[in-house]
């Protein structure tokens, strides 16, 4: 086992399935001691039992990360068992307000920005006080290639993803002084089960030609593994990257390349 993380504490949210669990699962073989959340209780005992009984260090705390209280709660049950935060990957996210602009129902909008943008900000302003007493460490929101670049029927998802590199780089400049790294992952098309759902609902098309459409997308012709997104948060994470801060960093098979 690596020892890269060693007596460091990393929270990861949206960590049951796709990039979370992966990069839970990269991090605690690094050393890391894991804390993570997700709304499944059921699947993430496991997946914290399953790191536990390949010799690794994780805990989980089943967190709406929509409401603020509970992210707070969170941050608190990460410091009182483990006694610091170093590290977080804040994962959380998903399209849920869909079709033109127009028809976009308020609750839908109101809803899709509280997932995808405040719950990063809830994340943000609880973890950086925690990092800061720990002496610094390193931050790394998940914005996607939503953050950088529209795709259509999805604008609160994209106003919101966009929000996230805003709030990055401020949040960056407002912890750089303190030794805290914060920066965005842009991520193109991962092969989640949330991605492969997301193909199974495409109008017009079956899921086959939905999923060929998506990796299409990306002139590596393919869509990314949870593993190679997890290497490189766990990169980001590290102490190689420490002059790295307020940055949107782009893993996408060349997709925006040619947006």
């Amino acid at each position: 086992m690596s020892a890269r993380f060693a007596e460091r504490v990393v929270l990861i949210t949206g960590a049951t399935s796709g990039i979370g669990r992966a990069t839970a699962e990269r991090v605690a073989g690094e050393g890391a001691k894991v804390v993570m959340a997700a709304r499944g209780q059921d699947v993430g005992d496991a997946l914290a039992a399953g790191i536990r009984a390949g010799g690794g260090e994780a805990t989980f705390v089943p967190t709406d990360v929509t409401v603020e209280s509970e992210v707070a709660d969170l941050v608190r049950q990460a410091v009182s068992r483990y006694g610091r935060l170093d590290g977080a990957f804040n994962n959380v996210g998903a399209p849920i307000a869909t079709g033109p602009v127009t028809e976009i129902d308020n609750k839908a909008w109101d809803a899709d920005l509280a997932l995808n943008l405040s719950s990063v900000f809830y994340s943000l302003k609880h973890q950086i006080p925690a990092l800061e007493a720990s002496g610094g460490g390193s931050i790394v929101n998940n914005a996607s290639v939503s953050g950088v670049a529209a795709l259509p029927g999805t604008a609160a998802y994209n106003a919101a993803k966009h929000g996230v590199i805003g709030l990055t780089r401020s949040a960056a400049l407002d912890t750089a002084a303190a030794g805290i790294q914060v920066n965005a992952l842009v991520t193109g098309g991962v092969d989640t089960p949330l991605s492969r759902g997301l193909a199974e609902d495409n109008p017009g098309m079956t899921p086959e030609e939905s999923w060929r459409a998506a990796k299409a997308m990306h002139p590596v012709g393919r869509m990314a593994q949870p593993e190679e997104i997890a290497a490189f948060v766990a990169f980001l994470l590290s102490d190689e990257t420490r002059f790295i801060t307020g940055a949107a960093l782009t893993i996408d098979g060349g997709m925006t390349a040619r947006l």
